[in-house]
């Protein structure tokens, strides 16, 4: 008789489904936390700058007596891709400073007095804000 030996080559559709799926679910645990892990990495342009600036205040303030017309308090929309910063200076001794996320940090929101009082406020899905801490995590967290 004639008897042929047929090697298997290439998978199943089972094996290619069950590959499927174990992405799937991987993905699926993996993407939220990457998209967390990429915004915690953004904060820190505004908390540094932030602090930077109400650095800057307090020296123009130590040479002037007044934080009007300091120079930190120029609007500032290019110098950070995910921030725009501005400042109110409400009179000669009290500022805010105040960094607005844009683009994929809209919805976030830091800010800091003359005082060191920081606070955020923070919209973003599943982010809370803290009137009384730059947040970095999820959950009010600083």
């Amino acid at each position: 008789m004639y008897q042929r030996t047929i090697s298997q080559r290439g998978f199943t559709l089972i094996e290619v489904m069950v590959t499927v799926a174990i992405v799937a679910i991987l993905a699926a645990v993996a993407l939220p936390s990457y998209r967390d892990y990429v915004m915690r990495g953004k904060i820190p342009e505004a908390t540094s700058t932030l602090s930077a600036k109400r650095v800057q205040m307090e020296q123009y303030f130590q040479d002037n007596r007044s934080y009007i017309n300091a120079p930190a308090c120029n609007a500032d929309t290019t110098t950070s891709r995910h921030f725009d910063f501005t400042c109110t200076v409400q009179n000669a001794t009290q500022f805010t400073l105040q960094a607005a996320g844009k683009g994929s940090m809209n919805g976030f929101t830091y800010t800091v007095t003359q005082n060191d009082a920081k606070a955020s406020t923070v919209t973003a899905s599943g982010w809370t804000g803290n009137t009384s801490c730059w947040v970095t995590q999820k959950g009010g967290l600083c």
